[in-house]
């Protein structure tokens, strides 16, 4: 059992964080708890809690260190590294491209795994609370209400929250965002793939 916090925050959103299941936490807001139902409630937790089952937390902290890694080696190759026997520096040019190249691509990455654990969190949390409609209301409540009540956090933990809560990079074809477009969501849930899945379960 995770343990559980309430954030005095008037935002709807939750999060979970741990490195494992038997040391992880999972919160949600004040305004979370104030705007969903109880059925939506416990399902915004069951996400969070497919959250802790598949170690996400770990996984995007694995991620992080490997893209801090790469920026560094770009570091290194354009101010310290890459000499010949001579002497003589790399490439200018090349040096550049490593130092911009090699953190945009580890950027890229992160948020692409990000995207990927919260498709999986919502249809394990779904079967969880068994009913993928609790959810989906949920995460439409959700999404509607950040658009008007701000939650001013680091971007750095933007993955670790059910809904994004900020995204400066919204205009870049959404490259750069940790959570897929809340419409893919929502079909995913609700589409025949979600609805036979339930079917298989029943049975």
């Amino acid at each position: 059992m995770p343990r559980v916090y309430v954030a005095p925050h008037d935002a709807p959103n939750a999060f979970a964080t741990g490195r494992s299941p038997r040391h992880s936490a999972v919160c949600a807001t004040e305004g979370l708890m104030r705007m969903l139902s109880r059925d939506e409630v416990a399902a915004v937790m069951s996400h969070e809690l497919a959250h802790v089952k598949h170690r996400d937390i770990l996984i995007q902290s694995v991620a992080a260190t490997i893209g801090g890694a790469i920026s560094m080696l770009g570091y290194v190759f354009m101010f310290g590294g890459g000499r010949d026997e001579d002497g003589d520096g790399m490439n200018p040019l090349a040096g550049l491209a490593v130092l911009i190249l090699g953190p945009l691509a580890a950027g890229l990455i992160q948020a692409a795994l990000s995207r990927s654990r919260e498709f999986d969190a919502d249809r394990e949390g779904a079967v969880i609370v068994g009913n993928p409609m609790h959810l989906a209301t949920a995460l439409e409540k959700i999404h509607l209400a950040s658009q008007r009540i701000p939650m001013d956090v680091n971007p750095a933990f933007n993955s670790l929250f059910i809904a994004e809560p900020l995204n400066p990079f919204h205009t870049m074809a959404n490259l750069f965002a940790t959570h897929p477009p809340v419409e893919q969501r929502l079909m995913k849930l609700i589409g025949r793939e979600s609805t036979g899945m339930f079917q298989r379960k029943a049975a």
